[in-house]
């Protein structure tokens, strides 16, 4: 079989495993050696240094290459890492946090979401995965509905346009696809938190988020949602480590 044809067929493996499958099928597949037949897909034209730790700088500095695919799906996986921390210690704290048992619902669907694409880009990543984060949710009140809520609004506003600041640095069609298909989830996600702090209003498509002239969701550069010293309030203030973006 040629490289070509190949290739053609990874992609489109790639694909059934996203349409055919739930997220955690997924999974299944590639644990038991899907992953094998798609990664080189989706490194095609990457090495392993997406993601280094620099041993010049402080101990607790990381750097991410965002100039090849294996560097933008390492800064996916960051925020994933986050994300799906925030909403797992948001489950563990149900009780007395004044959350209805239709919030709890949601906040769980969305905390097993949150967990799959975690460990999905862990998996392809393999070891070119960046460590595991540190987070540091002590600004947070797990005892408080609102406070919960707005953090998750916060999060997933930063999700959603990291993704859509994201694509334009992905090489491979096939990366592009996958962060496509996750960054529509992380839409509903937004929409549905912002409904529950709001419920009945504009506000799961607000102005904030949404311009009303173009129709066209904001886009983050990875320094303002994840990037250190953080004026704008991004995810960066959630976690203990310090990310550097080249390229």
């Amino acid at each position: 079989m040629s490289a070509e044809a190949s290739h053609r067929i990874t992609i489109a493996r790639v694909t059934d495993l996203w349409t055919e499958s739930t997220r955690r099928d997924f999974l299944r597949v590639a644990a038991c050696g899907g992953a094998a037949v798609f990664l080189p897909a989706l490194f095609s034209g990457c090495d392993d240094n997406g993601s280094v730790l620099d041993p010049t700088a402080p101990t607790n500095e990381l750097t991410i290459d965002i100039g090849q695919d294996t560097g933008v799906l390492n800064y996916a996986y960051a925020l994933e890492q986050l994300e799906a921390a925030f909403y797992s210690q948001v489950v563990l704290s149900f009780s007395g946090s004044g959350l209805s048992l239709g919030e709890q619902a949601i906040l769980t669907d969305i905390r097993n979401h949150e967990v799959i694409h975690r460990d999905f880009l862990a998996q392809i990543l393999g070891a070119a995965k960046i460590p595991a984060l540190t987070p540091d949710f002590s600004t947070v009140n797990f005892r408080d509905r609102v406070s919960i809520l707005r953090t998750a609004k916060t999060f997933e506003d930063i999700g959603v346009g990291a993704y859509n600041g994201a694509g334009k640095l992905l090489k491979d069609l096939a990366n592009l696809g996958v962060a496509g298909k996750i960054v529509s989830v992380e839409a509903r996600h937004a929409a549905a938190i912002r409904d529950l702090l709001n419920p009945g209003s504009r506000d799961f498509a607000g102005d904030d988020v949404v311009d009303r002239t173009s129709g066209l969701d904001q886009a983050m550069e990875p320094g303002q949602a994840l990037g250190s010293g953080q004026a704008l309030g991004g995810a960066g203030l959630f976690i203990k480590e310090s990310i550097r973006f080249v390229s």
